[in-house]
């Protein structure tokens, strides 16, 4: 049984160095937490960003599996066939910053219906790829509603929950990737040799069902609603630019500069350490293929418990203390893992690593939801974390450049440097919101 979450005292406004909404701070209402239980439209708001988050790994996975398939049916180079990962990825940057923008606008749920009806189609068009080029342009297409998904699940889901669950809850969101990825980690093996990389790609378009739902059974939260009605009021002039709120007064910019540190420290550390570590237990163990896998799963295991117990570890002593500890906790990890050498260590170091590496994505959405206003919250969501994802995706050539160089334990050793400056950012820029009312 989970620890029991004390109950915060009402917060009826944010403290005062709390970034503002300048257009709407007057009549900016608070999101009160009743102490009751989460009602049906929180629930159903949960379960949509979930799935949204989980379909993001699992695409990203299925993809890693099909490549070898799909570059001998389609004669693609290695550069090629790398090139759909790396475009992939470019498209979700560019998804999430203009979806993030569009649901401040817009909505949530319309918005994050349209990037999961845009993945999907463009998922499902890649079956009927001739080539090479239309390929790559499905796979950038389908990135880019990719990319809206993560911030804009975490901005429904911090508006539909009370203050007291607000970090349990976006760890829930956080944990869907962890979902999605065991689920292509298990299914596409089994389906791949039936149906072939075409019947995958068609499988994609499942997602459009969940669309359906979306639009269908969520509501969009209380306090966005009456946002958009305060901003339908307002004169143009008076309106907020949601990217200009990320950096309203000096406060804000520090806190903006510090989210993107924690998240690009997130993702380098992340992509880093996956895309490798079968290769540094293969290459110095001896491990084999198989091997390598059930050893990274564990690492896998420990992520999905360590974003779980971030939730409810924020939601008790705070936002920044449990930051401070998973930081702590990254830099003695990396840096021991990379010195392990017997089998059995191999396996619980690895879970250990993976619980403080990753467990950090549970902590994001309820942070970045409550230092910024409704009228940027999504924005600032996916805006900040693909800065970061953008970052990250510099990791695994880091790595593979100071392997090649020098050897994996140094490579190791420079990721659990860069743990050092999250604390730093953390310590210096990020300020404590639990239990804040959101704007």
């Amino acid at each position: 049984m989970s620890p029991a979450l004390p109950t915060p005292s009402p917060t009826p406004s944010p403290p005062d160095d709390a970034p503002a909404d300048t257009a709407f701070a007057p009549a900016a209402i608070a999101h009160t937490d009743s102490g009751g239980a989460p009602r049906g439209h929180a629930v159903r708001a949960l379960v949509a960003s979930v799935l949204g988050y989980a379909m993001d790994g699992f695409d990203l996975l299925m993809l890693g599996f099909m490549l070898p398939a799909i570059g001998a049916d389609l004669h693609l180079t290695g550069a090629q066939s790398g090139a759909l990962v790396t475009w992939t990825l470019v498209g979700a940057v560019v998804g999430g910053i203009v979806f993030g923008l569009l649901s401040d606008r817009f909505g949530r749920v319309r918005v994050l219906t349209w990037t999961i009806l845009l993945f999907a189609v463009f998922t499902g068009m890649c079956a009927l790829a001739r080539g090479y080029t239309d390929l790559l342009i499905y796979r950038t297409i389908a990135g880019i509603g990719l990319g809206g998904e993560f911030g804009i699940g975490m901005a429904l889901v911090a508006e539909a929950w009370p203050a007291r669950l607000r970090a349990r809850a976006s760890s829930y969101v956080g944990l869907g990737w962890q979902v999605g990825v065991l689920a292509a980690a298990l299914l596409t093996p089994w389906l791949l040799p039936v149906i072939g990389w075409r019947g995958m790609f068609a499988v994609g378009l499942l997602p459009a069902v969940a669309s359906f739902f979306v639009r269908r059974r969520v509501e969009e939260p209380e306090l966005f609603v009456a946002h958009r009605e305060r901003a339908a009021q307002a004169a143009p002039q008076d309106k907020p630019r949601a990217l200009r709120l990320l950096i309203a007064d000096a406060r804000t910019a520090r806190a903006s500069l510090g989210v993107a540190v924690l998240c690009s420290v997130q993702n380098f550390g992340y992509y880093g350490l996956m895309i490798w570590l079968p290769a540094y237990l293969s290459k110095s163990f001896g491990y084999s293929l198989t091997k390598s896998g059930l050893w990274t799963a564990a690492t896998v295991a420990g992520m999905a418990f360590g974003i779980w117990l971030f939730g409810v570890a924020a939601d008790r002593f705070g936002r920044r203390p449990t930051f401070l500890a998973y930081q702590a906790g990254a830099v003695v990890m990396v840096f021991v893992y990379a010195h392990l050498s017997t089998p059995f260590a191999l396996l619980i170091g690895g879970a250990a690593m993976g619980m403080f590496v990753n467990g950090m994505i549970g902590g994001y959405g309820a942070l970045i939801s409550e230092l910024y206003p409704t009228a940027a919250r999504a924005t600032a969501q996916n805006v900040l974390f693909n800065i970061g994802r953008a970052v990250g995706g510099f990791g695994p050539l880091a790595v593979g450049a100071l392997a090649a160089r020098y050897s994996f334990t140094a490579a190791l050793g420079m990721l659990a440097a860069i743990y050092v400056l999250d604390i730093v950012a953390t310590l210096f820029l990020i300020p404590e919101r639990r239990g804040t009312a959101l704007e």
